[in-house]
């Protein structure tokens, strides 16, 4: 293992490495990577083994037993799941605030077409991360001011790609057993493949290893309690997920049609308006559960909706390449093997496998599924 000398030795390597990218980016990225630089060290200096966290009589004795649940899920990462087996999330930093980070997400008013920004190891993605919500706030507002629709989401986690040791964070630590499975097989996933550039072959692809991952996890150490509350949980998620699908797709119908200016932006308030009446219906449905209560906290746009499409549209191919490879190993040599064609062609590929597991389950219902992600 890695000590943390070590550790806090490369976080300075990344502050350096973080101010001379901004230097050969131009004065406009020096403060962005400057911050991004100084976020991640914090991480870092804060961070130490969860064995010394245990071990401290000055530990919390809940949190204690989260870490020990911690390092049981880590082990279960690499023995059952074929994770790597590196220095991420075997320290443990606890923070000050509620997120780790906050994203900024973008769109034109009238288009779901994510705003897009680039970075040396992470690609061209949609989102631009700030460790202090007052500055995602002022970039959000600059945003704005040139006509876009604009989200800031918090971030309980993130992976920096095995490039550097993750931390456990206290900003997620405390979720329950099987959310911080999923949460840890989710990151863990993305050292496993990543595509620079293709966040919706990412982020799908992530999922459907936490999914995976979930179910093994309740299987072997899971109660009929626990895994009655995850199904729940899942149900919930599927439900809001499908009412989010379903506008998107209505206001990319909008955006696509021949209507005015004036008339789309009519129409766009409708259907967020619906989005809005929608949602009460649904949280009724489940009984008040207000899990999902933090997706209104500000005034919808599309910026709301543009990651969608980057979680969704290809995790059904990729749940039917997991079954058609019958075993995780397999599936990642599978994946790995996508992972080289062209965007264009790794996205057909994976709708044609989900395409091929419709029909087989039902015939009647099955159909060429849309990539929200084309929309303009």
């Amino acid at each position: 293992m890695r000590t943390l000398a070590h550790l806090k030795l490369r976080a300075r390597y990344l502050v350096t490495a973080g101010v001379c990218a901004a230097f050969l980016a131009g004065c406009a990225q020096f403060k962005y990577y400057f911050q991004a630089a100084q976020g991640q060290y914090a991480l870092w200096s804060d961070a130490r083994p969860i064995d010394d966290w245990i071990g401290d009589p000055g530990t919390d004795p809940k949190l204690k037993a989260r870490l020990e649940k911690a390092k049981l899920i880590r082990r279960f990462a690499v023995k059952e799941l074929g994770l790597p087996d590196n220095a991420s999330y075997k320290n443990y930093a606890p923070l000050t605030r509620q997120y780790v980070l906050w994203n900024v997400v973008a769109t034109p008013e009238l288009s779901l077409r994510p705003v897009q920004w680039c970075f040396p190891i992470a690609g061209c993605v949609s989102y631009r991360g700030y460790y202090d919500k007052a500055d995602a706030e002022a970039y959000a507002e600059e945003l704005r001011e040139e006509g876009n629709d604009v989200q800031i989401g918090g971030v309980p986690a993130y992976s920096t790609l095995g490039w550097f040791s993750d931390p456990l964070l206290s900003t997620f630590i405390n979720h329950s057993d099987a959310e911080l499975a999923r949460l840890i097989f989710h990151e863990l996933a993305h050292q496993v493949v990543y595509v620079q550039g293709d966040s919706k072959f990412n982020e799908a692809f992530a999922s459907a290893v936490e999914e995976a991952g979930v179910h093994r996890w309740l299987d072997l150490y899971g109660n009929d309690a626990m895994r009655e509350a995850f199904a729940r949980y899942n149900a919930r998620r599927q439900d809001f997920m499908g009412l989010l699908v379903r506008h998107r797709q209505m206001l990319a119908d909008n955006y696509a049609g021949k209507a005015s200016k004036k008339k789309k932006r009519e129409e766009k308030l409708r259907i967020f308006a619906s989005l809005q009446e929608e949602y009460k219906v649904l949280k009724a449905n489940w009984g008040g559960y207000n899990g999902y209560d933090r997706f209104f906290a500000e005034p919808l746009n599309n910026a709301h909706l543009a990651s969608v499409a980057t979680y969704n549209d290809l995790l059904p191919g990729f749940r039917a390449l997991l079954a058609k490879e019958k075993g995780l190993p397999h599936f990642y040599a599978a994946v790995r093997n996508m992972s080289n064609l062209p965007s264009v062609e790794r996205h057909e590929r994976l709708h044609a496998l989900a395409r091929t597991m419709a029909q087989a389950s039902d015939p009647a219902t099955a159909a060429a599924p849309k990539d929200a992600g084309v929309v303009n």
